[in-house]
């Protein structure tokens, strides 16, 4: 069976940042077309710019930092989940979610969940919720759907590129950057399409 990768990663210098966040910006630090030995550039961002993962730490004082998080979180089987409905409540969780270890919200970055949503996706067990939008959380709320999700232990991907997944099942790949005492981590997000499991 052949596999294929679908990159779910926006571009961390050209995505979009929250409002309010600062941009990520490059600095060449060492260049060959200047005489340098090689090329070196020095990336100054903010944790949650791009493609990126939320430890509790974010929102909780007391949280476990990203390089706590365990990995099996973000690796495994998953469901794209496409959602028609701008606020995720907590009724619209129970009609309309499958029941799966990791879920990835397809809305054209618009949808987010309020604090009832949040709660009841957290109820059903899953262990990852990702989103095309920029956050979990809505205008109106951050601080309720980011802690009943990360209260629980639930990992968070923001601000993924799913665009062009059908959805489905899959198979994630979405390791954040091991950062020793932080809130969050740029990830490298990649489904994979057809895949082998291979035991002893």
């Amino acid at each position: 069976m052949s596999v294929r990768l679908i990159d779910i990663t926006k571009e961390l210098t050209s995505a979009a940042v929250y409002p309010g966040d600062p941009p990520p910006k490059l600095e060449v630090f060492s260049s060959i077309s200047q005489g340098d030995a090689c090329n070196m550039a020095i990336l100054t961002t903010a944790l949650h710019a791009g493609t990126h993962a939320d430890a509790p730490l974010h929102f909780m004082p007391r949280g476990m930092d990203i390089a706590g998080v365990p990995l099996t979180a973000f690796i495994g089987e998953c469901t794209v989940l496409e959602v028609t409905q701008e606020v995720i409540t907590g009724s619209y969780v129970n009609a309309h979610f499958p029941k799966a270890e990791r879920l990835l919200l397809k809305s054209g970055g618009k949808a987010y969940f309020d604090r009832t949503g949040a709660e009841e996706a957290a109820y059903m067990g899953v262990k990852l919720i990702g989103t095309d939008g920029m956050s979990v959380g809505g205008p109106a709320d951050q601080t309720g759907p980011h802690r009943a999700l990360l209260g629980e232990n639930v990992a968070i991907l923001e601000n993924l590129e799913l665009s062009a997944v059908t959805p489905g099942k899959y198979y994630l790949l979405a390791q954040p950057i091991k950062i020793a005492g932080v809130d969050g981590a740029p990830v490298r997000a990649v489904l994979m399409d057809g895949y082998l499991f291979w035991s002893k």
